[in-house]
Formats: structure tokens, sequence, C-alpha cells
């Protein structure tokens, strides 16, 4: 009885610490996660008051708050927008892959740490954060922008890629070779194909049947079948969050619509509760030793990428200002970051590596919500300072290349007229 108490005044305290904290970042106008995030660190490890009694339900509601963020942004797209998407976005992924991935190879190398970390590293910087971007997206009213569906295409290569990076890790770290992951490797592409084409070939009917006029079984069904992929993509080595997004994708239409209604609340309470269960974890005295290659580390990978975001973006005709957009939304890390660095200090690799992880990524998960809203201005002002965008006579030569590049903004300017 005295625990159920304490667990009460425990998840009760936390949930309205953080609609207070809601409520003051809506009012100064900017996302609240870094609040959430700062909120954890106060009462985790090592912080002003730890919990104690609700951790196990927080971690939970955690996990449940990833899902139903990525669910949310699978609603948002039909499953040929994800295919159409993902065909001419590849090649941006390979660029995420070169610009992320070898920052983090090279510290772990500097630091005289061996190869599988430097394997391990790569990935903590390599992946962007699904659930702080969906979130950001959200919060700052830009799922209808034209860049949007670059960002997305990129998220989603980045988790698929999950898919074949996570059994390869597991795998190295062992010690066992890459041989001996070849059928988890085999059992996940597999089953991530499957939910793939099941999505794109029988989206409608899955929506046929999911679909229901009572709002109360709507919201069951959705809720429960998102929860059952996602626990099965996850038991074969499939991330859930991509289990979880792949649903969102074969739902379309009236059923979408009014699953996103009913969900959006439940996605804004969970997902809060992820960002400080990330907090309640990352013991504050474990990040000054670390702090220095951290902040290195995070303001290398913050340009690349932005520069990521930029180049795919302008490769897909989105204007400048989308451009930097794109950039600036991609820059944080999250939970993929953790898991990653989380399978290395289980294995033992190497001491330091979990802390330096914990500290890049919270460094990033709270710059990555500024970088979404101020990379566009900031980056505007200073080329307009260099004298990129000053006006002056344009030599008879240079009529031509203005007038394409009029065509190009009219052409890339936002659908839902946020430009």
């Amino acid at each position: 009885m005295h625990s159920s108490a304490v667990f009460l005044t425990e998840f009760g305290a936390i949930i309205l610490g953080l609609g207070l904290l809601g409520r003051f970042a809506a009012r100064f106008r900017f996302s609240p996660i870094p609040l959430y995030l700062l909120a954890g660190l106060a009462f985790g490890e090592g912080g002003l008051l730890p919990l104690n009694t609700s951790e196990e339900f927080v971690a939970t509601g955690a996990e449940i708050g990833v899902i139903l963020l990525l669910l949310m942004l699978g609603l948002e797209y039909t499953a040929s927008d994800l295919v159409s998407n993902l065909k001419t976005q590849y090649p941006a992924g390979l660029i995420d892959m070169a610009f992320n991935a070898l920052p983090g190879a090279a510290m772990a190398l500097l630091l005289g740490w061996g190869p599988v970390a430097a394997v391990v590293l790569a990935g903590v910087t390599w992946v962007s954060s699904s659930g702080v971007i969906a979130k950001v997206l959200g919060d700052l009213g830009r799922l209808g922008n034209r860049e949007t569906p670059v960002i997305l295409s990129i998220l989603v290569l980045e988790d698929l890629s999950m898919a074949v990076y996570l059994p390869i890790i597991t795998a190295l770290l062992a010690g066992t070779g890459l041989a001996a992951g070849g059928i988890t490797l085999a059992i996940a592409l597999g089953v991530a194909g499957l939910v793939l084409l099941l999505a794109v070939r029988y989206g409608r009917h899955i929506s046929r049947f999911v679909s229901n006029e009572d709002p109360e079984k709507l919201l069951l069904v959705v809720l429960g079948l998102t929860l059952l992929v996602a626990g099965v993509a996850q038991q074969l080595q499939v991330s859930a969050a991509v289990g979880a997004f792949l649903v969102g994708i074969a739902l379309s239409g009236e059923v979408a619509e009014g699953a996103h209604n009913l969900l959006a609340p439940l996605r804004d309470l969970f997902a809060a509760v992820f960002f400080v269960f990330f907090g309640l974890h990352t013991d504050p005295s474990s990040i000054p030793p670390v702090l220095l290659p951290a902040l290195v580390l995070a303001a290398v990978t913050a340009l690349t990428k932005i520069a990521t975001g930029y180049w795919a973006a302008k490769r897909a005709g989105i204007s400048a200002k989308g451009r930097w957009r794109a950039g600036g939304t991609l820059v944080a890390r999250g939970e993929f970051s953790i898991v990653i660095a989380g399978l290395a200090v289980t294995a033992g690799i190497e001491p330091s590596l979990g802390p330096l992880a914990t500290a890049y990524v919270l460094i990033l998960v709270i710059l990555g919500p500024l970088t979404a809203r101020y990379t566009e201005p900031v980056a505007l002002r200073l080329t307009a300072r260099l004298g990129r965008s000053a006006p002056r006579d344009r030599t008879p030569a240079e009529v031509p290349a203005a007038r394409e590049e009029l065509r190009e903004t009219v052409g890339g300017q936002d659908t839902a007229g946020r430009r």
C-alpha cells in the first residue's frame, strides 16, 4: 500500500512537472524537449531527488512514447510516398552515413579505443533521433513542409540501416565474427522487407480492417496493432520504431485521420515521458571527464548533419530556406545512439565509451531543437552579410541565371504557405 502511494505521488509529480514545463516552453515559443531532459537529470541517478518506485513504469512509458511518435509520423505519408522517396533519396542515405559515421570512428581511434569501439562510436554519431525529430517537426508545425519528406526519407533509411547494423555490431561485441550473426541479420532484413511489402501492397485492406466509426474501438485496434507489430519486430531484431512507422504507413484515408486525432494526446504524454526517462539514466557526475571530446564530436557532427540535410534537400529541388531547415532538423541524436552505446557498455569494450556517448547525445538532443528552429534564419543572415544576397545591378550574362534561381525559389515554396 505504501509503495503504491509513493508510486502515484512520484508519477503524478512527474506528469504535473511536465505540464508546467510544456506551458513555459509554449509561452516562449520553443520546444519543451530540453526542459524535459533537464528534469530527467534532476530526478535521475546522482540528481537532486532520485526516483525509485516509479522508474520501471516510466521506462515502459518511454518505450511506448517512441513507438507512438513514429506511428504518428508514419500516418502523415502513404506507402507509395515512402517507396518513391526511398528510391530518389538513397544517395542521400549514403552521404549521411559517410559524413556522420566517419567522425565517430575517427574520434574512437584518436582516443586509442581500437577498431571495435570505432565501429560502435560510428553508429552513435551516424543515426539521428527519429523520436526527437518527429516531436520537433510537430512542435514547429512543419509536417506539411516540402523539405519534410526529405528529412523523413533520411530517417527511414537510417532506421532501416539499423536492421543491418545492430546484428553486425552485436556479433563484433560478442567476439564471434560476422558469420555468427548471419542468421540474425537475414531474419532482420526479411522481417523489415515483409512488413514494408505488406504496407505497400495491402495497405488498403489493412485500413479497411482497422476502420470503425466508434472512436473507442478504432483507438483500441490501432494502438493494439501498433504495439503488437512493434513487439514482434523487436523480438526479431528489427527496431520497434521501424515497425510502428510502417504500421502508420499502412493506414491511410479516414482511418489515418481518425487515428491521428485520437492518438495525438497519448503521443504527447508518452513522448514527454520518454525524454524524462533518457535524463533519468544520465548520471551528471559522469559527464565532466568526457565533456571536451563530446563537445568536439557534437560540433563536428552537427555541421555534417546540416550539410547532409542541405545537400539532400537541394538535390530534391527544395529552395534555400527549406535546405537549411532540413539540415538543422537532422542534428538531434537520441534513442538509437543510446542503444548502440549500451551494447558496448554491456560488453565491456571501453569504460569511457558510455559516458562519452551519453554526454554527446545529451548535448545534441538539447541542441537539436534549437538548430531546427534557428539554422535557417542564422544561415540566411550570414550569407546575406557575405554579399551572396546583396542587391546589385546584374550584367546581361547573369540575367538567365537569376531567372532560373527565381523559378527554383518559387517552385520550392512550401505548399502550406510557411515559407
